[in-house]
């Protein structure tokens, strides 16, 4: 069950490292280094949940 908390809790923060680049962009008008690094940051989040995803199937928390 805490496996399944953690990737919803990943995927709300991969979407609003998202949002942020977003807005960021459109704040600075593609000026500044906010939008690489929430770029970044959901790069590295989004991996971070491919991890946990694998290590869930492998344990067997996480079913077809």
């Amino acid at each position: 069950m805490l496996i399944k908390l953690a990737i919803v809790v990943m995927l709300v923060l991969i979407v609003g490292s998202l949002f942020y680049a977003l807005f960021s962009l459109v704040r600075n008008k593609g000026q500044g280094q906010a939008t690489i690094k929430a770029l970044t940051l959901r790069i590295a989040l989004s991996l971070g949940l491919f991890l946990l995803l694998m290590l869930g199937f492998y344990t067997g928390v996480i079913g077809h």
